[in-house]
């Protein structure tokens, strides 16, 4: 039985192939066993793997996380969180709608990326399970990243909704990670932080 969702936000390691320059099965593989606490694929952007190529690497980073018992999100893509058997998904603003994907996933998790206050008004959060919060800072992982919105954005949201899950997202690193708890979030979310690390063990400790 996997650990409530706001315990295993704490460690969210967010990656695809286009974010490895070692093979992603077994930089997971080391996160796992490091102690990551929740695992998002994220197979996007110039480089990412499409068709068969993305389903089969999905495949065997779902099998990583079913032993570890580490929850396992696939982002902005309903059918291939199907097809994986995923446990949720995560979706931005601009990707498909959170009411659809509901319907496709009545019991799973979603997780919503919010940037502003713009957003959180027309966003439905009442269907959601965790806020994704940011780009708390900027970041170099994601081609189209929105301006930062800084530490101050999660003591917001945290004030606002008080129960809710909330990881932060965007240019978090082994240095930075605590000022975003110490804002309120309840985790924070990394890709090269870990994809990028010198020592993986180290750097999940650190966060």
């Amino acid at each position: 039985m996997m650990p409530p969702l706001r315990q295993s936000l704490r460690k969210y390691f967010i990656m695809g192939s286009q974010n490895c320059d070692q093979d992603p099965v077994q930089i997971l593989e080391s996160a796992a066993n490091s102690g990551i606490t929740a695992f998002q694929f994220r197979e996007k952007g110039e480089g990412s793997l499409t068709g068969d190529a993305k389903l089969e690497l999905g495949k065997r980073l779902r099998e990583v996380c079913r032993q570890h018992n580490i929850p396992f999100i696939v982002n902005d893509d309903v059918d291939l969180a199907c097809l994986l058997h995923a446990d949720g998904i995560h979706v931005g603003q601009d990707d498909s709608s959170v009411e659809e994907i509901r319907k496709h996933f009545p019991d799973k998790i979603i997780g919503l990326s919010l940037s502003n206050a713009d957003e959180v008004a027309k966003s439905p959060i009442s269907i959601i399970d965790y806020i994704g919060a940011g780009p708390v800072f900027a970041t170099n992982s994601k081609a189209d990243a929105k301006a930062t919105v800084g530490v101050e954005w999660m003591t917001a949201l945290r004030k606002q909704f008080p129960d809710l899950p909330i990881v932060g997202i965007g240019g978090i690193t082994t240095d930075n990670a605590n000022s975003v708890i110490k804002a309120g979030a309840d985790g924070v979310s990394v890709i090269s932080a870990i994809t990028k690390a010198k020592n993986t063990k180290e750097a999940v400790r650190a966060l």
